[in-house]
């Protein structure tokens, strides 16, 4: 009996094996080999890109293995045509490298074919430039801007605002305004802060809103995130705490510091991938604080993450909200597309009206970064805050 089990766990043990060769061999083999003559010996090198071996953005995630005081090399796997970006960091965005020129590059791409090795030789980091100035950006900030730094909260680390005025703002002194509260805020008015050194261009697109009279003006609270973002963005702890921190702590500081419409039917909120997912899970379990949420190319459901399931199993009276959503079709949005699609779905199932407190936009041939979700500023922005509403 004794020689009976252990040959059926060898056998279970060995078609496991099998198994998950077989699945890596249906994929390619991508290595990374990049060379950093000059980095400090205490530094690391890490890989930030938009799937999540290679930790969907977060600066910090994915350690390449050190070969040498100079050489590091991680080996991961794809599917074939799966189009991969991604960027390297030393652990932050401050620190991602530079071109040879001392600017901020575009995102690598590859369009994974077959097994490949790809060689990258970096010499300068965004931290050793000493001036800022001196790396090139796109644009600048449009209007008033004011910053408060360290900002703390319960259970979460602490973090910058940026709170982007309307034009009216320094001039009409009695009036009060609507307050839409953004998730990853160093990404969305100014390059030089911007993860990847092109910003939302928000004040453009408020502003310009603004101006030709097609959206209320309104006062932009940009919140930054920190390096637990994939955590504080999400349906854990963390992720709960951070709503409260915005709840308890940011929101009461900028109802006292501005003219401001504090009521829920004057507060919003939005952001993009984790953050289009940590916004409508704001609007969707505190109704009482936000009233409206935009979530572009949204992480509702993916890998661990079922958010859907939230809204479906819901059995109480309709929520008194509207909700924007957004996607492309490229890269990451057309892996994340299936979750907007059930999320909708499961929002008409529980009365929400297309055109009317739902939008949803499929925005063709567009990929999964703030150049994209600049081009889609207005939709929400009139969605949420158009002269008609």
């Amino acid at each position: 009996m004794k020689n009976l089990l252990s040959i059926i766990l060898a056998l279970i043990l060995t078609s496991a094996f099998c198994y998950s060769q077989n699945k890596q061999n249906k994929q390619n083999k991508i290595t990374f080999i990049v060379l950093t003559p000059g980095l400090d010996s205490a530094s690391t090198v890490y890989v930030a890109g938009n799937d999540s071996s290679l930790g969907y953005w977060n600066p910090a995630e994915t350690k390449l293995n050190k070969i040498n005081s100079s050489s590091w090399t991680k080996t991961f796997y794809f599917n074939p045509g799966q189009e991969i970006e991604f960027k390297f960091t030393k652990g932050s965005w401050n620190t991602e490298a530079l071109t040879n020129a001392g600017t901020v590059p575009p995102n690598y791409k590859l369009n994974v074919r077959n097994d490949t090795t790809i060689y990258f030789i970096i010499k300068k980091w965004k931290d050793e430039i000493s001036q800022v100035n001196q790396i090139q950006y796109k644009g600048q900030i449009t209007g008033t801007v004011e910053y408060f730094h360290d900002m703390k909260g319960e259970g979460i680390k602490p973090r910058d605002i940026i709170v982007w005025l309307p034009p009216s703002y320094k001039t009409n002194t009695t009036k009060r305004y609507p307050v839409l509260y953004m998730h990853d805020g160093q990404n969305l008015f100014d390059p030089k802060t911007s993860a990847f050194g092109i910003d939302w261009q928000l004040d453009e697109s408020a502003d310009s809103l603004i101006k030709a009279k097609a959206i209320k003006q309104i006062i932009i609270v940009g919140i930054y995130n920190t390096s637990d973002r994939s955590i504080e963005y999400n349906d854990t702890k963390l992720g709960h705490d951070y709503m409260n921190f915005i709840i308890d702590s940011l929101k009461p500081f900028i109802d006292k510091n501005f003219r401001t419409l504090p009521d829920r039917e004057n507060t919003a909120t939005g952001g993009s991938s984790m953050g289009g997912l940590i916004s409508l899970m704001m609007v969707w379990e505190h109704p009482e604080i936000f009233s409206q949420a935009a979530c572009l190319s949204p992480a509702f459901q993916i890998g661990d993450i079922d958010y859907v399931r939230r809204v479906h199993d819901y059995k109480d009276l309709k929520k008194p909200i509207r909700i924007y959503v957004d996607i492309g079709t490229v890269d990451l949005d057309s892996r994340l597309k299936p979750g907007s699609d059930e999320m909708v779905k499961a929002l008409e199932q529980k009365g929400y009206k297309l055109n009317t407190d739902l939008e949803y936009f499929v925005a063709k041939g567009a990929t999964h970064n703030e150049a994209a979700w600049a081009k889609r500023n207005w939709r929400y922005l009139e969605f949420m805050f158009g002269k008609n509403y």
